[in-house]
């Protein structure tokens, strides 16, 4: 299925797509702006397909000879920008797969739809050739921008589209997703919402992600003993963690979260509202060793460690201050 009623949360958006589908205002470009894996490429998919149907109005039918061409990625005016660079969108790939393009009139639809995702990876050069195509565009034409950073963007292509923001899904329709539709435990689903932080993708798949629980338990058992642990230890058993196919910032995400109840509990005494409150024991035991202060020095050095890695500081490094501060004020 892929209708508006299957997307989670982002009510404004789909109120905006619906008003747009009922009144025909179809503007030529919209950027979808929200973080990796929220949700954006399905958002994108169920207004492409709405807006091409055969039937009109605001939900696409599914039935019709275009929506089944939608669905099976297989239909001849809904074009998906490709780029063979990983990491770059380059000028060639937007005058080819655009600019080159556009001028032909549809094949069978009323529109033309273009669909450029992680389009923060235009270059700037690539960037000002889609400008051109945005100042002018014909009548047929809608390109859709998803990006993970809008301000990536040039301003003159954000002042000539309809930016659309998504929002963090609220925490307990996420829980109930993942229970209803994935059958996940209580438990494991409060947990996974807690590291998703309103993001439906993540949750999804750390919910389906065997070697999360692996991750989980490996980052718990070291922070555990970390006041009993060499440099080396740490750094060893960091390095493992990296064998996983989870992101490095989902490790540091456990570590924060483990801080966070530990804060929690040291302020509240009270168990109810810890994600990991089966490691009660444990958690106790580290707030009573820690003073405010310290679980603030540590949740400030996750940060940090965060913004290292994002600036390609050098993994180990960035990992050994981390583990010396956590140790320090442990």
């Amino acid at each position: 299925m892929a209708g508006f009623q299957d997307i989670i949360g982002q009510e404004q958006i789909k109120e905006h797509m619906r008003n747009v589908l009922t009144t025909g205002k179809v503007s030529h470009a919209y950027i979808i702006n929200g973080e990796k894996s929220s949700g954006k490429e399905f958002i994108a998919r169920v207004f492409v397909m709405a807006l091409q149907c055969e039937k009109g109005g605001a939900e696409p039918c599914q039935e019709c000879r275009s929506c089944k061409q939608a669905l099976s990625d297989n239909h001849p005016d809904i074009i998906r920008v490709t780029h063979e660079k990983p990491n770059t969108i380059s000028v060639e790939d937007i005058r080819r797969q655009v600019n080159n393009d556009v001028a032909i009139k549809p094949y069978s639809s009323p529109h033309k739809v273009y669909i450029i995702n992680e389009a923060e990876k235009m270059t700037v050069q690539a960037q000002n050739a889609l400008l051109k195509t945005l100042e002018e565009p014909p009548e047929y034409a809608v390109i859709l921008l998803l990006t993970a950073n809008v301000n990536s963007l040039l301003s003159t292509i954000l002042s000539r589209c309809v930016v659309l923001n998504m929002k963090p899904v609220a925490d307990e329709l996420v829980k109930k997703f993942l229970m209803h539709e994935m059958m996940v435990p209580d438990y494991k689903a409060e947990i996974c919402v807690a590291f998703a932080r309103g993001n439906i993708g993540k949750a999804k798949a750390l919910a389906a992600s065997e070697e999360f629980e692996n991750v989980k338990s490996e980052a718990l058992s070291l922070l555990k003993y970390i006041n009993e642990m060499e440099l080396n230890e740490m750094i060893s058993a960091i390095k493992k963690i990296t064998e996983y196919k989870l992101e490095i910032n989902d490790y540091l995400d456990i570590i924060a979260i483990w801080y966070r109840d530990v804060l929690l509990f040291k302020a509240t005494n009270d168990v109810n509202h810890l994600v990991f409150r089966e490691e009660v024991q444990a958690l106790r035991k580290t707030a009573q060793h820690c003073s405010y202060e310290d679980i603030e020095n540590i949740i400030e050095a996750l940060e940090k460690a965060k913004k290292r890695l994002d600036s390609n500081v050098n993994f180990e490094l960035a990992m050994e201050l981390l583990m010396l501060t956590i140790q320090e004020n442990s």
